[in-house]
């Protein structure tokens, strides 16, 4: 009971906050939920008189809201099939930027990890160079024998662990909530949604994981000779300190200085175009968060990623879904679109493949009248996934997220030649994948897979039959008896059915204007 009522405490505030800057003011009363009405005549009339017109609002609201809602905002960017495109694209203003905590409080942290002074660490320390929501990241200098270093420290913010977790509760209370008591928070799965953001924001608070990300992602890039990953120092990496190479380059967006360097724009444009794609269709996996400040141009002419907290991972399954379907347009295989479509179990088999084919159709043709630099990539993919929303696919979040990043890299590309021709770029990397894979020795490859899998599971057979057994017999035993619930658990029940009833109302109404913003996103 007392944790419901902190919960509706912290979310009626995120709601006023919502309300102050104006977020309700351009909803539409007749798109919200009857019981999200009356509250929202009162938050339109709560808004400032100088609240900030248009796309603005939002990214204003969860910018005040704090870091966690700031991630939040982020992250459902990266979802336009939960927030809308419109919204999507608003929310993509987000900046986390946060002021730098004292070097003292940064040295204790690194002293505290590795159980040293920082002298026996680092030989060198400096101030913050960049500061984030999660972390903030220091130049510094190690010494391992003869060799000096140049390294990146990026260090946990302290209480940030906290912070999170009680915003997260609050979170799950809402889309718990509203998942109960509204048919169009069940339909958007908004507890799914706090689930991935929950997962994502975990594994960037531990840097173990995100150096080990790095370090499969270096291993994989080993042999590109135009990409560069840099490397991670282990020793010096714990939870709440990541130590790499320190990449000495200019960043993509630093324009000026790339003009000054005399760097290719459209080379380096392809390369970020062919690298994602090599990424996500060789490797499987991908950095998801390749905008213009994650990516370098080093004295070598490469092109160096960095902050690998976000990182996407498609399985084979996936990675012929998006060769083939790229594949399908660029040759007007509309069938064969569809068709993959189905193989994948994407689509349900109530609907026919025909059917299917000609939506797509309805996307590919009007590409082959343009130019090819007048074609996106990235808007090809959401159509499709707006037209596969109309024969019940369900959302995958591991296309939703490449979809997007692929946005952010084409617009990348884009930006240093508005005449990029992304087809003919991706066309080698695409072609090539689908003659290793999908041609004769990609074919006995999947025999060899196939093979093992069989071997597996005749290996584990008499262990199935065993579980198999026990399990029949428990329901035989039920099916005679009954199942039985412990004095402890129809006590619980009772607790939890009490506690609805009681806070069930005034959550009803804080859930309810929560929605409206969601209605007004869309």
């Amino acid at each position: 009971m007392i944790g419901s009522m902190f919960h509706l405490l912290r979310l009626s505030r995120a709601s006023f906050v919502l309300a102050r800057e104006g977020v309700f003011k351009s909803v539409d009363p007749g798109l919200a939920p009857p019981a999200a009405r009356p509250l929202l005549a009162v938050a339109r009339l709560m808004a400032r008189h100088d609240a900030r017109d248009g796309s603005t609002r939002l990214v204003a609201a969860f910018a005040r809201l704090g870091p966690s809602y700031v991630k939040l905002g982020q992250f459902l960017a990266t979802r336009p099939d939960v927030v809308g495109a419109k919204a999507s694209r608003v929310l993509e203003q987000l900046q986390d930027r946060m002021p730098p905590f004292p070097r003292d409080v940064a040295v204790h942290i690194v002293e505290t990890a590795f159980g040293q002074k920082l002298g026996e660490v680092f030989t060198e320390f400096g101030e913050p160079v960049a500061a984030a929501s999660i972390a903030q990241v220091h130049r510094a200098k190690t010494r391992d024998g003869d060799e000096i270093r140049n390294v990146a420290v990026k260090v946990l913010r302290p209480g940030v662990e906290r912070r999170f977790s009680r915003d997260l509760s609050d979170m799950y209370f809402a889309a718990r909530f509203a998942e109960k008591h509204f048919a169009e928070a069940r339909r958007l799965r908004m507890i799914e949604v706090v689930d991935t953001l929950a997962r994502t924001v975990r594994m960037e608070m531990d840097f173990r994981l995100e150096a080990a990300a790095a370090s499969e992602f270096a291993e994989n890039c080993a042999g590109d000779k135009e990409f560069r990953v840099p490397s991670i120092d282990w020793n010096r990496t714990s939870k709440d300190v990541l130590t790499l190479e320190w990449i000495d380059g200019i960043p993509l967006s630093d324009s000026p200085a790339l003009a000054n360097a005399n760097v290719d724009l459209p080379r380096m444009g392809r390369i970020v175009i062919q690298s994602f794609l090599r990424h996500a269709m060789r490797d499987g996996l991908f950095h998801a968060d390749m905008h213009q400040g994650n990516l370098f141009v080093d004295r070598e002419g490469r092109l160096a990623a960095v902050d690998f907290g976000i990182m996407g991972r498609l399985g084979l399954k996936e990675r012929r879904f998006l060769a083939e379907i790229l594949y399908g347009f660029i040759t007007r295989d509309y069938r064969r679109v569809a068709e993959v479509h189905f193989e994948a179990g994407y689509v349900p088999a109530i609907h026919r493949v025909e059917d299917f084919a000609q939506a797509i159709r309805a996307i590919g043709e009007p590409i082959h009248s343009r130019t090819a630099d007048q074609i996106s990539m990235a808007k090809l993919l959401t159509l499709l996934f707006e037209i596969t929303a109309l024969f019940d696919m369900r959302t995958r979040t591991e296309l939703v997220l490449l979809q997007k990043t692929m946005m952010v890299v084409e617009g990348v590309a884009r930006g240093f030649d508005p005449k990029f021709d992304i087809w003919a770029t991706s066309e080698p990397v695409v072609s090539g994948w689908i003659a290793e894979n999908l041609g004769p020795l990609g074919k006995l490859a999947d025999a060899g897979r196939g093979l093992g899998l069989l071997g597996r599971a005749a290996g584990g057979l008499p262990e199935f039959l065993g579980r198999v057994e026990r399990i029949s017999r428990k329901l035989e035993h039920a099916s005679e008896h009954g199942f039985e619930l412990s004095p402890a658990s129809v006590e619980a029940i009772g607790r939890a059915e009490a506690r609805r009833a009681r806070w069930g109302n005034a959550a009803l109404w804080v859930i309810a204007i929560v929605l409206a913003a969601m209605y007004w996103a869309r």
